[in-house]
């Protein structure tokens, strides 16, 4: 990193700089010294806020620790814990009722229910997957998962299994049947679909005609309208399509010639510039920016090798239907996309201030990547965004109100400094701390004009929740913390703040990731609980679950569901306040050990590709061979649960080493197919990745908030510079 840029008292890598100056400011109306200007000025009028929220956190942190050393065991009274958060400004005044107020807000978002998907911006790949997955084949979705049961000769082998293809074909009549019911007999029986005298007729198989119950769900076709090759319908404001090809393997075994079923999908994509990305310097900031930027200008490609086949992908064009008055129906084709800026804590040597000071990357992300989307909003591309001319960043991990403000001064400023209107730029609030959970309605309020998203992130809030109660006493083992009163009051809480503050058509509530991409039978049993708990969104880890998660949202329609949950009794702060401590700490021996695995399993299999290979989110399997999608968010938990404890006696540090020099063979073993894999078992002690590990237990206690990213920047840079000698 030794070249780099002198321009506006700023020091910019060179890689940073030729990238704005080439590749982004080249196409957009803006002064390359004017825009090097304003974001010096950004960065000197908010460098030393974001420095002093930053020793508030600690300053907090080292009270709550102080008054839970001093109130142990029986002298833990709740009213006097409650009333010393108030006093320290742990806990705020409740502001007064108040409705957001934010304008030009993108139908995905405010009025359509539907999945979400997270993906990591550094990998193109996966960013065009993903962005492609506004439409999914529920076919395919259905055949290549466990939703389709492999018994009876149903098995998933070779190009096409005529048996399990029935059964497939049964699930989506059914799923017809359901959600498009006929006036008379069943989606099963249709042999011929087609349009007579403008109105959609269906021919079953015994020559009888019959048309939907509601004639208002069909809204137009692709091909002739007697013979098409597709029909538009639309359920709880999803669209989905019956797509027809006499010429396909499937049309032909089809008496009504249906090839597939296309349900609208992922309606908005996460593009992550954080927990599930390896980002630690300037090179990687600029992998991600130019990723966002290929998104922004619809001009994305990765070459794809798959089957033995190359081919490019490229984002999805939108889609055209013809209505029965003869007008042309556009549907957009790609997911409505955000991009998710990094918090408040870390800084990146991408820019240094003329002191030599890294600038927080949270700064630096808000003026890059608002810039890029400037593609977007000056309509520099075929393939928009954002209809309404909106950027949507997602804000994670504020701790507050004070930090949701600073947020909110943060783009209000990077509006000035890019000419844009005043709250073009909006936020999705992750509510993912503990000080933002019981502050949460007050945090709305800071970003009120802005704000489109709140989102329970409940594996950074359970990491949150061990690392702020840390002093306080034993956690309960890692699996039983979920069973405690906080985290139900947590996701009421979220939901029902949401709708009082009038969310309900004007923008998202959402809930966490499904953590197990190979279970989607099990996703479909259990996953509705996030649509029956009033979330018009949740996240999902792949194309395929999205499809599958969005007949969840056929058979709830969430906004005339929030309309009841609004009526009942709101959750309550002091559950939410109430520490998921053990009730008894008197585990056997093979218990604590088992837990001690567990943790460590999740730890290494995570850390070592993180720090050796700079993946930042992976499908890491548990001890019980189960493959988990793994992040910093998760990882936040494992390494915080065994420094909880560790400082309460619960093992010793003997035990969490033996634990982590056991598990790391294991994962070495379960890595042996990846020829890019090092082992960490050969030589543990010069294993950077298992010292980055072993730090993040042994040192837990100590970290900011319990946060993982310090460490794993400090040992992947460690590790890139090793392989640069």
């Amino acid at each position: 990193m030794s070249q780099r840029k002198n321009i506006a008292n700023l020091q910019v890598a060179q890689c940073l700089y030729d990238f704005i100056e080439q590749d982004v400011l080249v196409g957009l109306s803006i002064d390359s010294n004017n825009f090097w200007h304003n974001f010096a000025k950004i960065i000197e009028n908010l460098m030393p806020v974001n420095k002093k929220l930053l020793t508030t956190r600690d300053t907090l942190q080292l009270q709550i620790d102080q008054w839970h050393q001093s109130h142990q065991g029986p002298a833990f009274n709740f009213s006097e814990y409650k009333a010393f958060l108030s006093e320290i400004g742990y806990l705020v005044p409740q502001v007064e009722d108040f409705h957001i107020s934010t304008e030009n807000v993108d139908k995905e978002l405010a009025t359509m229910a539907g999945p979400q998907l997270v993906v990591p911006i550094m990998n193109a790949r996966f960013a065009l997957n993903a962005v492609n997955a506004r439409w999914g084949s529920l076919y395919d979705a259905l055949y290549g998962t466990d939703i389709i049961s492999e018994d009876d000769g149903a098995e998933r082998q070779g190009n096409y299994n005529p048996v399990r293809g029935t059964k497939v074909i049964a699930f989506a009549r059914d799923f017809l049947d359901t959600h498009l019911p006929l006036q008379s007999g069943s989606h099963h029986q249709a042999k011929h679909y087609g349009l007579k005298n403008n109105t959609l007729t269906i021919t079953l198989d015994n020559g009888d005609e019959t048309l939907l119950q509601s004639a208002q769900q069909y809204l137009a076709f692709q091909g002739e309208a007697s013979d098409p090759s597709c029909l538009l319908f639309m359920n709880n404001g999803l669209h989905f399509e019956i797509n027809f090809n006499k010429e396909s393997v499937i049309g032909q075994s089809d008496k009504a010639r249906i090839s597939d079923i296309t349900l609208e999908s992922a309606l908005t994509t996460i593009m992550d510039c954080e927990d599930s990305v390896a980002a630690v310097d300037a090179e990687d900031k600029v992998l991600a920016y130019k990723n966002w930027l290929g998104l922004n200008k619809g001009e994305l490609t990765e070459n794809i090798s798959k089957n033995g086949q190359s081919f490019i992908r490229a984002m999805a064009p939108d889609r055209y239907y013809k209505t029965t008055d003869g007008n042309e129906l556009k549907l957009k084709g790609r997911s409505l996309m955000f991009i998710r800026n990094v918090g408040h804590l870390m800084t990146n040597n991408a820019i240094l201030t003329s002191t030599g000071e890294e600038v927080p990357e949270g700064i630096l992300d808000a003026m890059i990547t608002s810039l890029i989307a400037l593609y977007d909003i000056q309509e520099k591309t075929q393939l928009s965004n954002s209809a309404e001319q909106s950027i949507y960043i997602v804000k994670p991990k504020m701790h507050g109100p004070e930090e949701v403000a600073f947020a909110n001064l943060l783009f209000e400023q990077v509006e000035q400094a890019l000419s844009l209107a005043k709250n073009t730029i909006k936020i999705g609030i992750m509510d993912e701390e503990r000080r933002t959970s019981v502050n949460l309605k007050a945090c709305i309020f800071a970003a009120k004009e802005r704000v489109v998203f709140i989102n329970t992130g409940f594996l950074d809030r359970t990491g949150d929740e061990i690392h702020t109660s840390m002093s306080a006493g034993a956690m309960e083992r890692k699996a039983d913390i979920k069973l405690t009163p906080w985290i139900n009051a947590y996701e009421d809480n979220n939901v029902d703040v949401g709708l009082a503050c009038g969310f309900s058509g004007k923008a998202q509530i959402g809930k966490g990731m499904w953590p197990i991409p190979d279970q989607m039978a099990n996703m479909l049993a259990t996953k509705i609980n996030h649509v029956e708990a009033g979330a018009n969104t949740a996240w999902v880890p792949s194309p395929t679950a999205a499809t599958l998660h969005a007949l969840h949202y056929h058979r709830v329609n969430v906004f005339d569901l929030q309309k009841k949950i609004q009526k009942r009794t709101p959750a309550n702060v002091d559950d939410i306040l109430t520490i998921p401590l053990a009730k008894d700490t008197h585990w056997s021996t093979s218990e604590i050990q088992h837990e001690l695995d567990n943790n460590s399993q999740g730890i290494l299999g995570y850390v070592v590709r993180w720090i050796d290979q700079g993946v930042g989110c992976s499908k890491v399997p548990d001890i019980n061979d189960v493959g988990l999608m793994e992040d910093r968010a998760t990882l936040r938990i494992s390494s915080q649960h065994m420094a909880n404890w560790l400082k309460h006696n619960i093992c010793s540090k003997e035990m969490v080493l033996a634990s982590l020099s056991k598990m790391a063979k294991i994962v070495d073993e379960q890595n042996s197919t990846d020829p890019l894999y090092t082992k960490m078992s050969d030589d543990l002690d010069n294993s950077i990745a298992f010292q980055a590990a072993c730090d993040l237990v042994f040192k837990g206690e100590i970290q900011p908030n319990g946060y993982t990213e310090p460490l794993l920047h400090q040992f992947r840079l460690k590790k890139k510079q090793s392989n640069s000698i």
